[in-house]
């Protein structure tokens, strides 16, 4: 595995490698890099959002295994390696006031044991890039949050060889970035849609999206060939996605010319980072070199940006 730079994408759920990143580990995936997806979870407390599968027998009596199937066709499609981390999805708690989250779900499992299982796929994958969500989860649904805690205590922990110190032999990931959830690429959407004399999904969600919470962006992967896998993979989801919904709504010549990249917010880096990157990879210029620094003893941060945003 030494002659091959690596990325690793740490997802809540099975169809969120799909609508976050997905043209990303994509285009790594067909130039010549390895890409492993991890789940942390099954996705079985999720609802059926396709309103043509509702009430489907099959669905709703094993719901588990059908997520597990969808899964493993976006997997083909994007052209990536996958593995199921083994936590229960924790279902997204709704009412006021909310009701308790379920006994043994994932939100729920002690960090140490959350953290030791990421550590043991970063010490047998040996990711020089880790991609996660940042620490709001991109939403605040208790699985996405509660992957974004295990990712930075896995990311600390894994090169650390006093940690977990029987989940392998120690591998230091270089650089950890956020999946961006960009305000501005919407509104661009939107603009053009209405420029176009065409109806826009993304009206009310802009009018309830607080500008002045803008994350920073650091990097923005060109990968408008790869919006197709995307797109294809998403639909792999069945059970999750409504392929009459909002999220095609946006033609795809317009999604090429208005945003044509992925966005990412740097976390942390043991390598420096300066913004606008177009590559995760900035830095790192080939597999011997990365391997190299991610086994040299006392590598220190030259860039921790987790608690800065911008207006």
């Amino acid at each position: 595995m030494a002659d091959r730079l690596r990325l690793m994408a740490v997802h809540a759920h099975p169809d969120d490698e799909s609508s976050k990143g997905a043209a990303t580990t994509a285009r790594y995936a067909a130039t010549g890099y390895d890409v492993l997806v991890v789940s942390c979870t099954g996705g079985e407390r999720g609802d059926v959002l396709n309103p043509r599968l509702k009430g489907d027998p099959h669905i709703e009596r094993d719901l588990a295994q059908v997520r597990r199937d969808e899964m493993k066709r976006a997997q083909e499609i994007l052209g990536v390696d996958h593995t199921w981390l083994g936590f229960v999805d924790s279902g997204l708690p709704e009412g006021d006031p909310l009701p308790p989250l379920p006994e043994g779900c994932f939100a729920l499992e002690p960090i140490e044991v959350t953290t030791e299982a990421l550590v043991r796929e970063i010490r047998r994958f040996r990711p020089h890039v880790i991609t996660t969500y940042d620490e709001n989860g991109g939403y605040p649904h208790p699985d996405h949050i509660m992957t974004h805690t295990v990712s930075m205590a896995a990311f600390a922990a894994a090169g650390d060889a006093a940690a977990y110190p029987h989940a392998g032999e120690p591998w230091q990931p270089l650089k950890l970035y956020y999946n961006s959830h960009n305000r501005a690429k919407y509104a661009a959407f939107h603009e053009a849609l209405l420029a176009q004399g065409i109806e826009s999904p993304y009206a009310d969600w802009l009018k309830d999206w607080d500008p002045e919470k803008a994350r920073t962006i650091t990097t923005r992967v060109h990968c408008a060939d790869w919006f197709d896998q995307r797109d294809q993979a998403l639909l792999a989801h069945a059970t999750q996605i409504d392929p009459d919904g909002a999220w095609f709504r946006v033609p795809r010549d317009l999604q090429v010319s208005v945003w044509p990249t992925e966005d990412y917010e740097a976390a942390l880096s043991y390598l420096p980072v300066t913004p606008v990157e177009d590559d995760l990879f900035a830095g790192i210029p080939d597999a011997a070199t990365g391997d190299e620094l991610a086994t040299r003893g006392g590598l220190e941060l030259a860039y921790d940006g987790r608690t800065e945003v911008t207006a």
